[in-house]
């Protein structure tokens, strides 16, 4: 007992005690603290790092080092993780020159690269996150049909083939786009289309359009029983198909029959 007193008077005694308790306390914490939240903390950190090694190498020329803007590319700070989705998922970023429409072409990142972009963009300020799968569910093609047709059709024609705009701008063709990106060029307005938030048009809106799309661009779910659609930019354009041709094939006919008819002989 004298010894065991002895050693607990020792200068270091209170060290050791110390010691022990942190040790103690550390492994009780290894052992039974959760590990997915500091699992999802570690990759979303890999992915935001990722992502700005490939901002600085694609994006940053335009955009500046920090997302600031330039006077080529206009600022990203606030655009939000479904912008970069939709604008590199789509092909236009980043863009071949600068222009007054910027369109779609072959996509040059991976799915992966993407949504690492998407991370690094999102700390840069809040703005609309990459949506789920959940939120661009198909919704009623009825409904959807009555509010592309208010909200959509002065641009995108009313079966979603496009149409030409000014200045050289144009509101692109529908047919063949993902739901995922027409939601999120409904919540990010790019390039030219206003943005359409969840506080102007709700989400099941926005489902209803994106089932009226679908159904009207795909041959198989919408066919043209009228014949050739003339890429379904209106009667008006169809009626002119129809005058030039038509009434060309009438005059080219009397011509030919005139030529044909002897003339009379005079008495």
């Amino acid at each position: 007992m004298k010894k065991l007193s002895a050693r607990r008077r020792h200068p270091l005694a209170a060290l050791v005690v110390l010691l022990f308790a942190l040790a103690t306390t550390g492994g009780l914490y290894a052992a039974f603290a959760p590990t997915s939240s500091a699992q999802a903390d570690t990759s979303q950190s890999l992915s935001v790092e990722q992502g700005k090694k490939l901002f600085q190498v694609g994006c940053s020329s335009c955009h500046g080092l920090s997302g600031e803007g330039t006077k080529d590319g206009p600022t990203l700070v606030g655009v939000g993780g479904a912008a970069v989705d939709f604008q590199v998922g789509t092909g236009r970023m980043p863009a071949q020159q600068p222009g007054p429409q910027i369109p779609s072409k072959k996509v040059i990142y991976s799915q992966a690269q993407i949504d690492q972009l998407a991370a690094y963009i999102s700390t840069l300020g809040a703005g609309p996150s990459i949506p789920t799968a959940n939120q661009y569910a198909a919704g009623n093609v009825a409904a959807g049909g009555e509010l592309f047709r208010t909200n959509c059709a002065q641009c995108h024609n009313f079966a979603g083939s496009g149409g030409a705009l000014s200045e050289g701008k144009y509101a692109p063709t529908l047919e063949g786009v993902s739901s995922k990106h027409i939601y999120e060029a409904m919540l990010t307005g790019p390039q030219n289309m206003p943005a359409f938030p969840d506080t102007t048009m709700p989400q099941q809106q926005k489902q209803d359009i994106i089932a009226f799309i679908q159904h009207t661009t795909n041959p198989s779910k919408n066919p043209n029983y009228g014949g050739l659609t003339l890429g379904s930019l209106g009667p008006v354009t169809e009626g002119l198909f129809g005058w030039i041709f038509a009434l060309g094939a009438l005059i080219g006919i009397a011509i030919w029959i005139a030529a044909r008819t002897p003339k009379a002989k005079k008495s």
